[in-house]
């Protein structure tokens, strides 16, 4: 009784990832109202939530452990080095079509669980497999891939599996940490995707695009540093080390449903009927993912 007990997912772990990966979802809708390069509001987006993370540190008088972050600091730079170009790729698919680049983004999650028996040690069940195949479907399902005229813009599906790539990277990286804080780890990663997108923004002469900006542009900067990326990255990377990254990994297709239900109420995009379905198959998917496993534990301990 005691083993299962303790195998049973935290819940408040599990309602922060969920809270953070839907929050997630509106980030595409707020960068296509931006008229500034990806790789500027990466930039400041890292910049803005490190500084946050920082000042709430400051305030709530809560320790910075040095010693932590030495102790972890190649896994802290690889991922603070992957989160920036992760953004900027992210950005990029983005500004071209924010269904397709969503749709290949959000296969990173599929990286996770196939490699996390290898790479996390995590036992890989049918349900969990079933589970990504039905969330997949929906996936194809709300990029509109089937639908007269879907085709996808090249550039678009390489830039958003880079991404991918790139994201997936992170997750696994995470669980490799040890011994650190959410809001330590996090302002590390966030400062150092940041450094890393400096060298972008300078040569590319981005700066330069700052002076022609208004004051709503510079509240969706400040939303997006503040909200979608140092509260929700702390929430996120938090979750990550109280669950299973084959869990994290199939309730983040919470985010790309979110994205394309936002993008049509506010960009008012077309959704089609194919993808109504599709976002509840990925929705429904991620939820039965997570709890259909209990359900069959339960049943075999009723019967033991």
């Amino acid at each position: 009784m005691t083993k299962q007990k303790n195998e049973k997912t935290p819940v408040g772990a599990l309602s922060a990832l969920i809270t953070s990966v839907l929050i997630f979802g509106t980030v595409g809708v707020l960068k296509n109202s931006l008229e500034l390069p990806p790789a500027l509001v990466a930039l400041i987006r890292g910049a803005l939530g490190a500084l946050f993370l920082v000042l709430f540190m400051l305030i709530t008088r809560k320790k910075f452990s040095f010693g932590a972050v030495k102790r972890n600091l190649p896994v802290l730079l690889a991922s603070g080095i992957c989160i920036g170009l992760n953004w900027l790729l992210l950005f990029e698919a983005v500004d071209i079509s924010v269904s397709v680049g969503t749709l290949c983004y959000y296969t990173a999650p599929i990286f996770v669980i196939l490699f996390s028996p290898l790479l996390l040690k995590e036992k890989l069940t049918p349900t969990k497999l079933v589970a990504v195949v039905v969330a997949l479907l929906g996936m194809l399902l709300v990029s509109g891939v089937f639908e007269a005229g879907g085709g996808a813009d090249l550039f678009c599906v390489l830039y958003g599996i880079g991404a991918a790539l790139l994201y997936a990277s992170v997750m696994i990286l995470n669980k490799k940490l040890k011994e650190i804080s959410a809001y330590e780890r996090t302002v590390v990663q966030l400062s150092v995707a940041a450094l890393t997108l400096l060298p972008f923004c300078l040569f590319g002469g981005e700066f330069a695009t700052l002076k022609d900006c208004r004051w709503q542009e510079w509240t969706l900067l400040a939303i997006i540093g503040v909200v979608h990326t140092g509260i929700c990255y702390a929430l996120y990377f938090g979750s990550m080390m109280k669950l299973k990254g084959q869990t994290v990994a199939l309730l983040s297709y919470l985010d790309p449903a979110t994205a394309i239900l936002w993008s049509a109420l506010l960009l008012h995009e077309r959704l089609t009927p194919l993808a109504a379905v599709g976002a509840i198959l990925v929705i429904g998917s991620a939820m039965a993912g997570e709890l259909l496993p209990d359900l069959f534990a339960g049943r075999k301990a009723r019967k033991h």
